[in-house]
């Protein structure tokens, strides 16, 4: 497979390993009651921050468990006006920070910038993808080509889904001699494997329930025919039909009947086959709209199905009352299509390029209309993650925009939260950062399991897990010892212990004795 290669991609194939899990710090809670201080545990989230640091943090909980990923990065035109800020430690990359990503032809550096900004996102949001789990990137021309090379080499060649066209103008651009009408959706899955458990059928609409009759009465409701015939041959599905009125076919050279006679007389016995209203048509199969579940997905989106560029401006319009609150937002309708074909009704769904929150949005329609109970994650770096991306999502879920409050238990709430301090720092723990957010990750890292209430008298117990009691001996600017001293002040029995502190006094056979595992801080706290 062709590998693409760019300045500084050695410096960045494996940056997101350095890149420190940090404290993601609740500022406050939202619901249809209003904004309130006290935490009201919505597993939805808005996160303000980095969203390179922000992924590495939702790590410890959710890699491996998000269904579907949507993302709308910098298209790099030149116009966006975004810049490279990741801390490489690389001389020419170092150079690059805090400038504005410039236009083709001014700015010989900007596909490279571009590359080394997507890379390491791409390579955490694979890991928090399910098996089962789809992503779904927006792009355009200027970058497609390039996005797909490193698709391909962090999500795997095999595992590339489709690449969706998303017709995202309703006309022509008559200033232009040749106008773009369409944009792209590159989608790659976790594990191709899974593709019948990671995409369902595309439901159907009024317009497609429209073109079902029922010219016969048929009991079984409306339904629509297919041909019967099939391209090939195949000598036991070659045989002579006589209609009910008395017509009688033979499939023509090349082609062959759908089935063998024996399964078309059970077809006709059920009233499966069509003849025309004379009873003399060529045999035509059934399908009735009771039994649909959907239409295959197809490549081609256009936007009578999923929306425009302007219909999007006009929902933002209508949610803040003026259209320029947010530049180049995605049509409710569209991300709602990638919500309802990659996801279940209790998914994850994450956004890590937030935006104007389109992709919240999506989810609590689509939990409204199917009573489902989706989850979405949104991480946006813009100073406007709350005035705009969070204020979208509280607008949502009090009526605005839809004409109607989200349906009650389906996702109507989150929490905001800002990106804290780094849980380590140079190697060590980062006494910056709370105790608490410390032993939360020591826990989850080797348990995979969130910590459970703290008991007052045992400070230092973080949980059980398996017949294993867990202790996390830490003291901000103090060394902690594993000794006999510690062992009195511990309370819960458990059949073994998994014991953290800065050293440890007791001998191996000691330790074997009272089935201890000692692991020394910070040197045996598990990384990411």
């Amino acid at each position: 497979m062709p590998i693409l290669q760019w300045i500084g991609k050695e410096k960045v194939v494996n940056h997101h390993l350095e890149v420190p899990c940090h404290v993601l710090s609740r500022t406050y809670s939202f619901d249809e009651e209003g904004q309130k201080e006290k935490d009201n545990g919505s597993e939805n989230m808005v996160i303000h921050g980095d969203n390179l640091l922000a992924l590495k943090s939702l790590l410890p909980q959710y890699e491996g468990r998000v269904k579907c990923i949507y993302i709308d990065p910098p298209y790099n035109t030149g116009n966006e006006g975004w810049v490279y800020n990741d801390a490489v430690n690389d001389p020419v990359i170092k150079r690059w920070l805090g400038e504005v990503v410039g236009k083709e032809g001014e700015d010989l550096s900007r596909h490279d910038k571009w590359l080394c900004m997507m890379y390491p996102r791409l390579r955490l949001l694979q890991r928090l993808l399910s098996d089962d789990g789809v992503i779904f990137i927006s792009i355009d021309d200027r970058e497609q080509v390039r996005l797909r090379m490193i698709c391909d080499e962090i999500f795997g060649e095999r595992n590339f889904l489709a690449q969706f066209i998303w017709q995202k103008r309703t006309s022509p651009d008559m200033r232009k001699l040749v106008s773009t009408s369409h944009e792209y959706i590159c989608a790659y899955c976790k594990d191709i494997g899974n593709l019948e458990s990671a995409i369902h059928k595309v439901a159907l609409t009024e317009e497609d329930a429209a073109k079902y009759k029922n010219p016969d009465n048929d009991p079984r409701g409306p339904w629509a025919s297919t041909d019967f015939t099939a391209q090939g041959y195949r000598p036991n599905q070659v045989y002579e039909i006589t209609t009910p009125g008395g017509a009688k076919y033979t499939p023509s050279k090349g082609h062959c009947w759908k089935n063998i006679e024996s399964e078309f007389q059970r077809q006709c016995a059920e009233g499966r086959i069509w003849f025309g209203l004379d009873g003399k048509g060529v045999p035509r199969r059934k399908t009735y709209l009771s039994e649909r579940e959907g239409k295959n997905v197809w490549t081609w989106w256009d936007n009578k199905s999923v929306g425009h560029s302007q219909e999007a401006t006009k929902e933002l319009s209508k949610i803040f009352g003026t259209s320029t609150v947010f530049d180049y937002p995605k049509p409710v309708r569209l991300i709602q299509r990638i919500v309802q074909i990659a996801t279940d009704k209790d998914s994850i769904v994450l956004d890590s390029f937030a935006g104007s929150g389109t992709t919240a949005h999506a989810v609590l329609k689509q939990n409204a209309e199917d009573r489902g109970n989706r989850k979405f994650i949104l991480i946006e770096m813009g100073d406007y993650a709350d005035s705009i991306t969070a204020e979208r999502v509280k607008r949502v879920i009090h009526g605005y925009g839809e004409g109607k409050k989200a349906v009650s238990g389906t996702g109507g709430d989150f929490s905001f939260y800002e990106l804290g301090a780094p849980l380590m720092k140079d190697g060590f723990l980062n006494e910056d950062a709370s105790e608490k957010a410390i032993r939360d990750y020591v826990y989850f890292m080797d348990t995979r399991e969130n910590r459970a209430q703290e008991k007052a008298d045992e400070p230092y117990f973080l949980g059980t897990h398996q017949g294993a009691a867990y202790y996390f001996y830490y003291k901000k600017g103090e060394a902690t010892v594993l000794s006999y001293d510690f062992l009195a002040t511990v309370k819960t029995e458990a059949e073994s212990y998994v014991m953290y502190a800065d050293s440890c006094l007791l001998s191996a056979e000691e330790l074997s004795n009272y089935h201890i595992t000692f692991k020394k801080i910070p040197r045996d706290i598990a990384r990411l």
